[in-house]
């Protein structure tokens, strides 16, 4: 059956006409405005889908630091210019580049003697290998350097990732939501027409994967700890619904 329609119709003057005595040229003018019929609209479902996802921190520095202090400035320099070059060495036979090495140097004086303190600042995204790192400089240099505490952090990458990934994984709960519901009311799930994220959270857990170990947490309390970060999501979607009994073109 044809969409029903409403006809509208206004009687005007003739465009660039006057009027003379009872003579009057009018013109019909008709709108006609088509309406859907109930058959025809879209009918849609509208879910709500939530999602956390936890990444734990895939980056780590550490500082190294050491200094001496001379009578001459060749010898404070000889000094700890050969302890540099040990950990430098250490670091690329560990597979540590260029650019993930930073180094800082200071020389200055007081009273008669020369001082010199450096740092080697070293960002590993291998854990295993900073460990390994980490044991041989204390091994080698005892006393003489000064092994920091790993230092664990986010990569800007990391994040990304996390905030796309929690983000599909809601809308993918939410399609399950509709698809069941769908089911339910025996029609069948059609392409979404709207996606709305509504909500985002990110917090961060510096326990991490040491925490609620129960009495042996404070045996690992020496450890340095790896942190977490936790983001959560909500979205709002809408998908179109199909009659199963239609024919599918």
């Amino acid at each position: 059956m044809a969409n029903p329609s409403r006809v509208f119709a206004a009687v005007l003057p003739a465009a660039g006409r006057g009027f003379a005595g009872n003579e009057k040229e009018q013109v019909l003018e008709v709108h006609t405005v088509n309406r859907q019929s109930p058959g025809d609209r879209v009918r849609e479902v509208q879910v709500t889908g939530t999602a956390e996802v936890c990444f734990p921190a895939d980056r780590v520095s550490v500082c190294v630091s050491l200094g001496n202090s001379k009578e001459s400035v060749a010898e404070v320099l000889s000094s700890v210019s050969r302890r540099l070059e040990y950990i430098l060495q250490t670091l690329r036979q560990h597979g540590v580049s260029d650019k993930d090495t930073v180094v800082r140097r200071y020389l200055h004086r007081a009273a008669d003697l020369y001082h010199m303190d450096a740092e080697v600042v070293a960002t590993f995204s291998d854990f295993e290998k900073m460990e390994q790192v980490c044991s041989v400089l204390l091994e080698k240099l005892d006393k003489s350097v000064c092994v920091g505490t790993p230092q664990f952090y986010h990569s800007a990458g990391c994040l990304s990732q996390l905030r796309r990934q929690v983000c599909v994984s809601a809308v993918e709960n939410a399609q399950q939501k509709a698809s069941e519901v769908s089911q339910l009311l025996g029609q069948s799930l059609g392409p979404p027409l709207v996606v709305r994220e509504e909500e985002t959270k990110e917090w961060r857990n510096e326990d991490g994967e040491f925490g609620s170990r129960g009495q042996g947490a404070a045996l690992l309390s020496h450890l340095p700890h790896r942190p977490t970060i936790t983001a959560s999501s909500r979205v709002s979607v809408s998908f179109s619904l199909r009659d199963k009994s239609r024919k599918q073109l």
